[in-house]
């Protein structure tokens, strides 16, 4: 019912206050499994994602928005649920597969459902070489990918701000991609060639500068540092 009613309701709003410029709409399918693969600047990304798409859209957000106590938590809770985010952990290894289960599940009802190949944000602007998890939940689903270039929500919604700003915002759908020729999911090389081409097609909408590396967060602690300078050392 709260995702209903946020299409209804959230969605006209937010189109007319913030009046982002919308391309390629149309190209989303309108029924069946989706998988909207899509580039990361902001903490809104997947607000905006799911706000301008002609269909509800899921996504995944941190557990503690839905963990909240009080009217600040059940204002949370509420929000993030009316806009389609599906709690998760966050976190390498079985978090990071409870993750992509989420999503799975999400696909097999026949719904839409929003990632970000690079995995985290990008905090200088340029796109970061994808992690295969995407062609993982494509190719297990038999989902059609829609790539996403967003444009300007890193200035809506600025690392460390809380309340968004009128920014120029362009969200460009691309048209959906069909990854099954690349093989199946048990596969490291069809996984990684089915998330190159979605990357590639991000990045002709999108025209960001491509990095060539995975986006990592910064290390936590100097065991991480000297762990990350050790992997790089041996490729």
């Amino acid at each position: 019912m709260l995702k209903r009613l946020s299409r209804i309701f959230l969605a006209p709003l937010a189109r007319l206050l913030f009046r982002p410029k919308i391309i390629g709409r149309s190209r989303v399918p309108t029924r069946g499994p989706v998988l909207i693969a899509s580039n990361h600047l902001s903490f809104a990304d997947s607000i905006v994602i799911t706000l301008v798409a002609p269909r509800s859209v899921s996504f995944l957000a941190k557990s503690s928005y839905f963990t909240g106590a009080g009217f600040r938590g059940w204002i949370s809770k509420s929000f993030f649920t009316a806009v389609g985010a599906i709690a998760v952990e966050r976190g390498a290894g079985q978090a990071a597969q409870h993750a992509l289960d989420s999503g799975l599940e999400v696909l097999r009802s026949g719904e839409a459902f929003s990632i970000y190949p690079e995995g985290t944000r990008s905090l200088d602007g340029r796109l970061y070489k994808g992690r295969t998890g995407v062609a993982w939940l494509a190719l297990t689903s038999g989902a059609l990918v829609v790539p996403v270039a967003l444009t300007g929500t890193q200035d809506l919604q600025p690392v460390g701000s809380k309340i968004p700003r009128f920014a120029k915002v362009v969200v460009e759908f691309g048209a959906p991609l069909d990854l099954s020729r690349h093989g199946s999911a048990d596969s490291g090389r069809a996984r990684r060639a089915a998330t190159d081409e979605i990357m590639e097609a991000i990045h002709r909408m999108s025209g960001q500068e491509l990095a060539g590396v995975y986006n990592e967060p910064p290390p936590a602690n100097v065991s991480e540092r000297v762990r990350r300078f050790f992997r790089r050392e041996r490729s």
